[in-house]
């Protein structure tokens, strides 16, 4: 058997040519992110100038928003193009798509992970109705970024009067992969890892297009083999090993055990609430079912876990995230992505497997934009471009949505018994009369048959046929004054308009297990 060859991270990146297409397994901050490869790729071409022209590949955003991750290696010249799911954690490669300096992609992140097993598969492309009627569509923008970005990565097909969209794979020269340990013959495993990504189907897409594979790893262990059970990556499959006994488990936490085991326990001073985000959150986790397998996106959602867990639902639903874990209680901020006490965590492709087969009962996202239509807007708006990550995956294929926000930007408000107060109104209106790009399409939905709610701090609307339907106000509220002036189009008003309940707006329990257990 052929066993990798362990080398200082220089070395293995001067293996990396120019014009080679480069996929960068894991996730957000840190999470199962080969970072010390990334910071060498960068360092290299900054003394020598090569490799020039990379097409870099990422499912997932990776970075701090700052330095780390694809940080590292935005820089013109080195990079060609990028294909990413998520660019939000990389101001860097933003930065150049900007300026026209880079040619950009984004695509929704499961389809990303997907396709790299349909390269690794040898097939030519990956056939999906994720993306349909958005902004990947080709008959829309086809998830280009900039406008020197003109070839077509993904087509429009109608196969006996079915519509779906056909994303081309892109063969592998190199995969960056990361884990916690290699044994006596390379095998990778991923024990000390909050995600396993899709790390063997990356390593399968490189190795099968007779490229390149580079593992960073914490741990090698030269002495023992590993259960089999518990190798992710063979080692006949990796070519290069790098030590990185620093490692962390992520960029913002060295280990946290709970992350990976289901009974550690945990702090539980970071699942806290407040403000909008609280109000926000206490309404939508009201619409959870018992037995509901739920989703939720990075930002105002991921208060909902938080709620559900104060409420005590936890042993009557089931958390899943796109990145993989499903069970536990679902972190924030920066380490979003992560899960306390899961149950299992999975490759991210397989989870993806089982959101576009409609496994989910019930997903909560965020928006920045939301027009009469019910189309919704997350990924690029203004000067501000994140991109899609896994929302067009977990919107369109999710049985109930939920959409979570601030009514409108730089809101400013206080709970005083039972009711809400607007010290100020905000700076700018999120319901306006077109959204800048369409990540969600509120027409398609229809026809699809989901149940959509819109639920924000100060009103919650329902999507019906003609668009959006006003159904709640929050107490303390002029529906004029408080709620349509603040809007850019006129909603239609339920006849049977209602207050939100006011024990969302209190310091008390909102006995949604309760409430659970008599529906």
């Amino acid at each position: 058997m052929m066993h990798p060859k362990i080398v200082k991270a220089e070395e293995a990146v001067a293996h990396i040519k120019d014009n080679s297409t480069v996929v960068i397994a894991g996730a957000g901050a840190g999470h199962t992110v080969p970072d010390l490869l990334l910071q060498s790729l960068g360092e290299r071409y900054r003394k020598t100038g090569f490799p020039r022209s990379l097409t870099t590949i990422h499912p997932c955003g990776i970075g701090d928003n700052a330095n780390r991750g694809l940080n590292h290696i935005a820089l013109e010249g080195l990079i060609k193009r990028d294909i990413g799911g998520f660019w939000g954690n990389a101001p860097k490669m933003i930065e150049l798509a900007k300026q026209d300096k880079i040619e950009g992609y984004n695509f929704p992140q499961g389809v990303l992970s997907q396709l790299m097993r349909t390269t690794a598969g040898g097939e030519s492309g990956l056939l999906t109705k994720t993306g349909l009627n958005t902004f990947v569509d080709p008959r829309s923008e086809g998830g280009k970024v900039n406008k020197i970005t003109t070839e077509d990565l993904v087509d429009h097909v109608n196969l006996s009067g079915d519509e779906s969209l056909y994303f081309k794979s892109q063969p592998i020269d190199v995969a960056l992969i990361r884990g916690t340990s290699i044994d006596k013959e390379g095998n990778l495993t991923m024990e000390g890892e909050v995600g396993t990504y899709m790390m063997l189907s990356m390593a399968q897409a490189a190795h099968n297009n007779g490229g390149l594979v580079i593992a960073q790893v914490k741990n090698i262990n030269k002495s023992e083999f590993a259960k089999p059970e518990r190798v992710k990556v063979p080692g006949v499959l990796i070519d290069y090993v790098v030590a990185a006994p620093d490692q962390k488990m992520t960029f913002i936490t060295d280990y946290e055990e709970a992350f990976i085991s289901r009974d550690a326990p945990y702090s539980e001073n970071q699942l806290s609430l407040e403000g909008i985000k609280e109000v926000v959150s206490k309404r939508a986790a009201a619409e959870i079912k018992k037995g509901d397998f739920v989703n939720l996106g990075y930002g105002m959602p991921d208060g909902v876990p938080i709620v559900a867990k104060k409420e005590n639902l936890l042993e009557d639903i089931t958390f899943l995230i796109e990145q993989g874990p499903i069970g536990g209680v679902i972190s924030t901020g920066l380490n979003f992505g992560a899960m306390y006490n899961p149950s299992a965590i999975v490759d991210d492709s397989y989870q993806f497997d089982f959101f576009h087969g409609g496994g989910l009962d019930i997903c909560f996202l965020g928006f920045a934009q939301i027009d009469g239509g019910g189309n919704v807007n997350s990924s690029r708006f203004g000067n501000i471009f994140t991109g899609c990550g896994g929302f067009i995956d977990i919107s369109q294929n999710a049985k109930r949505v939920v959409f979570c926000g601030g009514f409108a930007t730089k809101t400013t408000v206080e709970m005083e018994r039972g009711e809400l107060k607007l010290l100020n109104k905000g700076k700018s209106k999120k319901f306006i009369e077109s959204v800048e790009q369409v990540t969600f399409n509120g027409k398609y939905a229809i026809s699809r048959g989901q149940e959509v709610l819109y639920c924000t701090e100060r009103a919650v609307f329902q999507l019906i046929d003609n668009g959006l339907e006003l159904i709640e106000i929050a107490p303390g509220l002029d529906l004029e004054e408080d709620v349509l002036s603040m809007m850019e189009f006129r909603p239609s008003i339920s006849p049977d308009l209602k207050i939100m309940d006011e024990r969302i707006f209190d310091d008390v329990p909102l006995g949604l297990k309760q409430i659970m257990q008599t529906n």
